[in-house]
């Protein structure tokens, strides 16, 4: 028999061989994500309404639970004696070709959970070649977050602004900076009911933190008769009582930042709730992908591809928005079984993104076999930054893209197109008694 060449690891999975062959623990110390929650938790333990505010969700939490339990109730049943030595987890979307489904979610307000907030965010992403969703919410203005984010790449994320002049000056914007498609978060027209930030008035855009998309924008300053502020960065950590004081003294320079904040919630959570027919409006004036955020329903779904935007993301806004909604695992399963958007998604005229719950490399494999073309991670990358920066962050990436191209070998898998839609190939559903 001829000796058999040495097998070079793929791409991803190379990652695990590198931390034990080093000998070394990863970055963050810990590759278990309830376990680098812990550590975030304990990071920011003299700030526990940041904390709260980013990694809390709406009204019991059950939304959140159902979210996560979602992804129980799917177990992969693994093939054998198939060649899936050398895998791959290359995707296309919107007529690019990513390494890999897997997104970093819109996020807001990152600067109250570490000093460079978005910009380390942004330099995460780029290093670990996962494309960064920028929030309108950030702590920091687009241009610095693009030149951080280098040659990655990146779409930005739209909360509908109340007034037309903004909205054309925030995607001009984006499209000078090279983001790429825009997601509009349809979920937000106003916060969800949150007792965790009601508990403690805890809201950093009324003290003008985490509205410096806002602040850096020429139309919205001049509206206020301020000059903008293109690279302003909260200070940190955000200390919403020394806010107050200042307030209280008649500081004028947090009396304008608390004007400029509650202004910018007035035009992107305004409570002014959108139709269908305003749609057009963005398809008018923006060329590239134009992606719905918080679809939850097949006739919502349909009704998207009807009016002509490129896709969705099923998303519960992670549990943050609705208490007691349906998983959107759930969701996905039942938007993806309907003909008109599998054949959209055949045909390339429609592309499902997936949202809420992902938590390691299995559960992404598990969307995209119920039929998503992308993923977002949310809360486990924002632990990274929590914990770690821009490293942190590349370390999350890397541990579940490593997670997901080891299990998709260890499934008897090579491709990502072997499994997608392939639900019933790949796994089986299976109750909490243990039946099928």
């Amino acid at each position: 028999m001829a000796e058999m060449a040495a097998i070079v690891p793929p791409k991803w999975s190379r990652y695990a061989l590198e931390i034990y062959m080093k000998r070394e623990p990863p970055v963050l110390g810990t590759l278990d994500w309830l376990k680098l929650e812990g550590k975030a938790r304990e990071k920011l333990k003299d700030y526990p309404e940041a904390f709260n505010y980013t990694f809390g969700s709406a009204g019991t939490k059950s939304t959140e639970d159902a979210n996560l339990a979602a992804f129980k109730d799917w177990k992969i049943v693994p093939r054998m004696l198939v060649d899936s030595t050398q895998r791959s987890l290359e995707t296309t979307l919107f007529g690019v070709k990513y390494p890999s489904p897997l997104l970093l979610a819109p996020i807001g307000v990152q600067g109250i959970v570490h000093p460079e907030g978005e910009l380390a965010t942004a330099r995460g992403a780029a290093k670990a070649e996962v494309p960064l969703i920028m929030s309108t919410a950030s702590t920091r203005a687009m241009e610095p977050v693009a030149k951080e984010n280098g040659d990655g790449k990146r779409w930005y994320q739209l909360y509908w602004p109340r007034t037309d002049d903004i909205t054309l000056s925030l995607l001009s914007r984006a499209k000078a900076n090279g983001f790429t498609a825009l997601v509009v978060t349809l979920d937000t027209m106003l916060l969800g009911w949150r007792p965790h930030d009601l508990d403690t008035s805890y809201l950093p855009f009324g003290h003008g933190v985490g509205v410096q998309v806002a602040t850096s924008d020429p139309v919205f300053m001049q509206r206020n008769g301020i000059p903008v502020r293109p690279d302003e960065r909260p200070e940190f950590p955000y200390d919403p009582v020394k806010a107050d004081k200042a307030l209280r003294s008649g500081d004028q320079t947090q009396m304008i930042n608390t004007k400029l904040g509650t202004g910018w919630l007035s035009e992107g959570n305004s409570g002014m709730f959108r139709t269908w027919d305003d749609v057009k409006f963005l398809r008018d004036n923006w060329d590239g992908p134009l992606i719905l955020k918080g679809i939850q329903r097949v006739t919502d779904a349909e009704k998207a591809l009807s009016v002509g935007v490129d896709g969705v993301v099923v998303s519960n806004h992670g549990g943050r928005q609705v208490d007691g909604a349906i998983p959107s695992l759930y969701a996905l399963d039942k938007i993806c079984k309907s003909d008109v958007i599998r054949e959209a998604q055949r045909d390339g005229r429609f592309t499902i993104l997936f949202d809420s719950g992902i938590r390691t490399g299995s559960d992404i494999l598990k969307a995209i076999a119920l039929g998503a073309q992308g993923v977002l991670l949310g809360r486990p990358y924002m632990y990274g930054l929590a914990c770690g920066g821009a490293e942190g962050v590349e370390q999350v990436c890397r541990g579940i893209l490593a997670d997901a191209e080891i299990t998709l070998g260890l499934a008897g898998y090579s491709r990502l197109d072997e499994i997608w839609g392939k639900r019933d190939e790949f796994m089986t559903q299976i109750n909490w008694n243990g039946k099928d």
